[in-house]
């Protein structure tokens, strides 16, 4: 698919010739053609003729010459990716965004001005990765929250206005609907336009690859889920979703690269809830992934909190990126934070690698209305919720503690400028 804001770029170099032009050759008057007397031009060269058969004395010679050109090599070709973290709908969420809807003057549920505040910088990407962790239910409901999630459909539009162009489905609660919650929700995305990757309708959707275009470079995004919360495949179809399993990452990773993937970034749905630090999967699998060379990017998410970054042998490891939106049952300050994470890869040396890592720390509202996602740092740049300083200065701190806290800034990585 082509990405509807950049479309692939195409560079074209030129090259200049110089030219100098010859000092004037005996017997010769300034650059005249050979064996006659007179020169064509300006700059003739005087000349007193010496014994019969000597060569004449050059007494005085120009050479004329154009001016040198250079020839610029184009810049190297860059795109920005974006990517944040679940997308979790609890009943309070959709009842905001029915609120949300009601303001406008409009029925049903508007999950746009839940998600706003990230918009500049998800839309500013040359490719932007949410994580849809919950089915889509029919249009009319029935809904359901935690334990087995049955959300609105009408966060899809809210996902495509806010600018993501794909999203990770393979999750914990992707058989929470059996499915047909698998088929309403992979049948939304493609109604919104969103690539998706981690569940499949059919057999032959879940052999395909999902590639798509960021700007000048095509990206495989695949996804995996470290299981199902016990429950079963639909109808034992195993097909249905991605489970973890080092092999078969690899396999497809290496397909990906095969098709004609220049960059692959592999989403996983790990690590344990509400833990900051990387679990023994995480720890062990990390560095064996993000050492093959078909894999570039890891991004995780599951925690509900935020986990830190890591630099591998110069790629990067995104462990944990909290919540997008949720509004859990069991509160708690850290699971209100979330992160975005966005990295400018450049192709250089036959390969694409990340030559900018950068993190802009996120903050879920859910005490007070309306519910918002707010940008830390851009919300306090602005000034624009003073009664919220202390908290937002809170999740600031936390989140850069925990995003450096294996090296990251070290080896690069720093906010978003505000």
């Amino acid at each position: 698919m082509t990405n509807r804001r950049t479309g692939r770029l195409r560079l074209l170099a030129a090259a200049a010739v110089c030219v100098a032009l010859a000092a004037s050759a005996p017997g010769q008057r300034g650059a005249g053609d050979p064996g006659h007397g007179n020169g064509g031009g300006g700059g003739e060269a005087a000349q007193a003729e010496g014994p019969r058969g000597a060569p004449a004395r050059v007494t005085a010679s120009t050479t004329t010459t154009r001016p040198a050109t250079t020839t610029t090599a184009p810049p190297p070709r860059t795109f920005t990716l974006v990517a944040t973290g679940d997308v979790l709908l609890h009943s309070p969420l959709w009842a905001q965004a029915e609120a949300d809807a009601a303001a406008a003057g409009h029925p049903g549920r508007d999950f746009a001005p839940l998600i706003a505040a990230v918009r500049p910088l998800v839309e500013g990407a040359d490719l932007a990765i949410c994580h849809l962790e919950t089915p889509i239910a029919p249009a009319g409901g029935p809904f359901s929250g935690y334990p087995v999630f049955s959300v609105p459909p009408e966060v899809v539009p809210a996902l495509v206005t806010t600018g993501y162009d794909a999203c990770s489905t393979a999750s914990n609660h992707t058989y929470d609907q059996g499915g047909a919650g698998i088929d309403r929700t992979l049948a939304a995305l493609d109604a919104g336009g969103l690539a998706h990757a981690g569940s499949a309708r059919t057999p032959e959707e879940a052999a395909r690859l999902t590639i798509v275009d960021a700007g000048p470079a095509r990206v495989a995004l695949l996804s995996y889920a470290y299981g199902f919360n016990g429950i079963p495949a639909p109808d034992g179809q195993v097909w249905r979703s991605n489970v973890i399993d080092e092999g078969r990452i690899l396999a497809d990773a290496a397909r990906a690269r095969d098709a004609g993937a220049d960059v692959v970034v592999v989403a996983l749905h790990w690590g344990t809830e509400y833990n900051h630090d990387p679990d023994a999967q995480q720890a062990a699998l990390a560095p064996r992934l993000i050492a093959s060379p078909d894999v570039d990017l890891l991004l995780g998410h599951h925690a509900h909190v935020v986990q830190p970054l890591e630099n591998v042998g110069g790629e990067w490891v995104v462990y944990g990126m909290g919540n997008l939106v949720a509004r859990h049952s069991t509160q708690g300050d850290a699971n209100h934070e979330g992160l975005l994470v966005r990295f400018t890869f450049t192709e250089g040396g036959g390969r694409w690698t990340v030559t900018n890592a950068e993190y802009a720390p996120l903050l879920m509202i859910t005490d007070r209305a309306p519910m918002r996602v707010l940008d830390v740092d851009a919300t306090l740049a602005s000034g624009s919720a003073p009664e919220l300083t202390d908290r937002l200065v809170t999740a600031r701190d936390r989140t850069a503690g925990i995003v450096a806290s294996r090296g990251a800034v070290a080896a690069g990585l720093h906010p978003v400028a505000a």
